[in-house]
């Protein structure tokens, strides 16, 4: 199996990364894309600590992510007189939800492996200078690390307030009560993920090359032996274009781009391309290849595409056997409760998407 996540030490540049990073990969949480569940968790936070602003902040070796976050609306929006505390919020934009290693207090809460408690940071020389101090005008914070179940500190649940307070043991407390309710998110996802990877093994035996990518930029997440045999070994987490060029050059990666943003099935067909096997005989191969999007179980969305390739160089295949052989395929991932498929009918006639 070429799982990129099992096989670290095979490309180019995997050995940099740290377990952290690779961990957050194995979970689908390395990007800054919101999540709803852990958007529940930081107004949680924000509630229960009576703090303006609330964040589950994961972090990978380049930035810190949000993939939970709360800030509240407008003080103009919410009290008449403005004194609740959650119009106490941090006046500033959010245009993604990251932040540089740089700002804020959560990467050494990370570093440390464990809780902070920053009543006024302005009497921490040593975080003073912090940017967020400044810039965004933060003077309090609380924060507990999020320790998964293999030891791996991956992030944060966090808290701050643009004026002086006193958080007390109790707050404290509660943040690190909170950041282990959101453990057992983690542990779904980390069976879901086990789950993948038994189905992954199933897919390896298939004398079809079949791949899948994942994310925003429809990264490499796995490639079957098969795949790996005929178009070499993948490079981690790269792009279909930079990973096989000849397949990129041919449209594959359009293809599965377009799948991924349109919700339907899409084929390529007559994809010739020059084998990796050193076999001469094989010389080049003519393949159609089947992309087809799939959900995940946890959000609903739209989050990576199958793709499965066909040799039809020798023979002639429909697009209805191509289709077929897809539609057993998703529905193995569908089985495995890792994603969910988007329904199809005939390539031709992709029928309805599964509603959000």
């Amino acid at each position: 199996m070429t799982d990129v996540m099992s096989t670290q030490g095979q490309f180019p540049g995997a050995s940099a990364e740290s377990a952290r990073t690779r961990r957050l990969r194995g979970l689908g949480l390395n990007d800054p894309s919101a999540d709803e569940a852990f958007d529940r968790f930081a107004h949680l936070a924000a509630s229960i600590t009576r703090a303006p602003i609330a964040m589950v902040n994961f972090i990978n070796d380049e930035r810190q992510m949000f993939r939970g976050l709360y800030i509240p609306p407008n003080a103009a929006d919410t009290t008449e007189n403005g004194s609740s505390w959650a119009d106490r919020g941090i006046a500033f934009d959010l245009p993604t939800r990251e932040m540089p290693l740089s700002h804020g207090f959560c990467p050494h809460v990370v570093a440390q492996r464990s809780p902070l408690a920053l009543d006024d940071i302005l009497a921490y020389p040593r975080f003073a200078g912090n940017p967020v101090v400044d810039e965004l005008g933060v003077r309090a914070y609380l924060g507990a690390p999020l320790v998964d179940d293999t030891n791996t500190v991956i992030g944060t649940v966090c808290v701050l307030d643009r004026e002086p307070r006193q958080w007390g043991r109790e707050r404290l407390r509660d943040i690190q009560h909170l950041a282990e309710a959101l453990l057992s998110e983690i542990r779904l996802r980390d069976n879901l993920l086990a789950q993948r990877q038994e189905m992954f093994a199933a897919f390896d035996g298939s004398p079809f090359p079949i791949m899948l990518t994942e994310g925003p930029g429809q990264e490499i997440r796995y490639a079957n032996a098969q795949h790996a045999d005929i178009f070499g070994a993948p490079t981690a987490y790269g792009t279909i274009g930079a990973a096989y060029p000849q397949l990129g050059a041919a449209g594959l990666e359009r293809a599965v781009v377009e799948a991924y943003h349109t919700a339907r099935a899409v084929v390529l067909d007559n994809v010739r391309v020059t084998s990796a096997r050193p076999d001469a005989q094989r010389g080049q191969q003519v393949f159609s290849f089947t992309c087809t999007p799939l959900r995940s179980a946890l959000t609903g969305r739209i989050n990576g595409v199958l793709t499965v390739g066909m040799d039809v160089t020798a023979q002639s295949r429909t697009e209805e056997e191509i289709g077929t052989l897809a539609a057993l395929l998703v529905d193995r991932l569908q089985q495995s409760g890792a994603t969910g498929p988007v329904r199809s009918g005939a390539l031709g006639d992709p029928g309805p998407v599964l509603p959000d």
